[in-house]
């Protein structure tokens, strides 16, 4: 008996979820609140496709392995049309250094830690096109999903949607892909649905600029310096793009104020850029230009929501996917790897369980054994940066002896190790790209023997092997683009 499945939404979370569930017969309805995308190429739906319901349309992005994976073994069409439109494939590779090729050779896995970046855009419309053309997928744009049709139960049962004009949809199973601004978990709650729900603050905001390279210039050679970094009061990233294009993103601490109110500004975000060593030639003015203004996204917190809590459901004919159920920092870029990987998971408890409430059990322990390891990781680094952000505006205190060997062990212990070893360096993007544990790595003997032997050198005989330093300290950083480097300091003094 084929279903009809109505998908709330059609971003990332909406295309996976059409994209995982098509076929067997299924009816799938996508409803998008948002206008389609207007004719043309890359440049066009950058420019002109308005999406009120994506906030973080124009912010960096980019595929981790496990989602590019997905896309090369099971969507090979779509794969081919996203190269075709000038998405990026970053190779296992290219992320060597030179003391890494000294020893280099290639292995299967390196096939598989690739990274697939492009504007977010283009990602989204090539994605769009593709689920359109599969079969038994429409998509509706411009219809707006105002609640949704429950009957009264324990637990109770979702039997459709209603939209902006009264009309009411009918379906067999409802998902729920609207991200953040969605309020389903409103309505089921107020409808008698008991819902745990964790959340934190993962303590950062965004901003994301976009550039384009001039006619004739190329990318800027890899330097140690990198275009990625972390300082502490500020991380940073150079996202490679389609057509020439890059974005660049600095993420800030919510507790630097003063820089989050200045850094919308395009020439304070330019300075600031050009005080990053690794960062600077991309923006160089004879280079590439500017295309976009300042785009900044807030209110980033980490949540989980649990529908069958003890393996009993709380609703039957709903399904969450993406940040309706589990919510990250984007900072570590598996946004889209989880909506990706929960609509698999759907389409494996559909197949499954026929029944109901079964099914939304099936759902749920795939998501806790597929994204809980991962989502904990997350949520511990960011309670560990939001301490260094407070730190930094704070005078020092003398940190324990607890906290000095573990900041050895780590800066001069495994991330030494990592830059001499190609196969920890392996290891540890298995972990970082979803393609199997992420703590998995630090726990297997032989590669805590590497980094206990290169923990035990010494910083003199390791001295090669550190990075060269990526940015400026704070202050001097502050001082330089023109941001007051007391105001934070002296409200979290008085605060403490």
């Amino acid at each position: 008996m084929s279903e009809k499945i109505v998908i709330v939404g059609a971003g990332m979370a909406g295309l996976w979820s059409a994209m995982a569930l098509a076929g067997d017969g299924r009816e799938i309805l996508v409803l998008d609140r948002d206008p389609a995308p207007p004719e043309g190429g890359a440049d066009a739906v950058f420019e002109h496709w308005s999406r009120r319901g994506v906030g973080h349309l124009r912010h960096s992005h980019a595929f981790l392995a496990r989602l590019r994976t997905l896309v090369r073994d099971q969507h090979p069409r779509l794969h081919e049309a996203l190269l075709a439109a000038g998405c990026r494939e970053l190779l296992f590779e290219g992320a060597l250094s030179a003391k890494h090729k000294e020893t280099y050779v290639p292995k299967p896995i390196d096939a598989d830690l690739a990274i697939l970046t492009s504007r977010r855009t283009t990602l989204e419309v090539e994605m769009r096109r593709y689920a359109e053309g599969l079969p038994g997928v429409t998509i509706r744009p411009e219809t707006f999903v105002t609640a949704l049709v429950i009957q009264p139960g324990a637990p109770p049962r979702v039997t459709g949607v209603r939209l902006e004009d009264g009309t009411e949809l009918a379906a067999d199973i409802v998902v729920d892909a609207a991200g953040r601004n969605s309020q389903a978990a409103e309505q089921l709650a107020a409808a008698g649905a008991t819902i745990p729900e964790t959340s934190e603050p993962c303590g950062v905001i965004y901003f994301t600029r976009h550039y384009r390279l001039l006619p004739g210039a190329s990318e800027p050679p890899r330097s140690k310096a990198g275009a990625t970094g972390d300082l502490g009061y500020l991380k940073f990233g150079v996202f490679p793009g389609d057509s020439g294009c890059f974005s660049v993103t600095l993420c800030a601490p919510e507790v630097e104020i003063e820089m989050r109110k200045a850094i919308v500004d395009p020439q304070v975000f330019d300075a600031m850029c050009r005080q990053l060593p690794g960062v600077a030639p991309w923006i160089a003015p004879d280079r590439a230009q500017p295309t976009s203004r300042v785009y900044g996204m807030g209110q980033l917190e980490s949540r989980w929501r649990d529908y069958a809590p003890g393996g009993r459901a709380t609703v039957l004919g709903f399904f969450p996917v993406g940040d309706g159920v589990v919510r990250t920092n984007p900072l570590y870029g598996r946004g889209c790897s989880f909506a990706a990987v929960s609509a698999h998971a759907l389409r494996d408890a559909l197949a499954a369980e026929p029944n109901p409430a079964l099914r939304l059990t099936l759902y749920r322990n795939a998501l806790e054994r597929e994204l809980r390891p991962y989502y904990e990781v997350m949520r511990k680094a960011d309670r560990s940066a939001i301490r260094r952000a407070r730190a930094a505006l704070l005078p020092p205190a003398a940190p324990s002896l607890r906290s000095r060997v573990a900041k050895s062990f780590l800066e001069d212990g495994v991330a030494i190790a990592m830059r001499e070893d190609v196969d920890l360096l392996r290891a540890f993007l298995r972990g970082f790209h979803m393609l199997e544990d992420p703590r998995a790595w630090l726990r297997r003997p032989s590669n805590l023997a590497k980094i206990a032997r290169a923990w035990a050198r010494g910083k003199a005989r390791n001295a090669p092997l550190y990075p060269v330093k990526v940015g400026p300290d704070r202050i001097p950083m502050l001082e330089a683009v023109g941001i007051s480097a007391e105001a934070d300091a002296e409200r979290m003094r008085t605060a403490a």
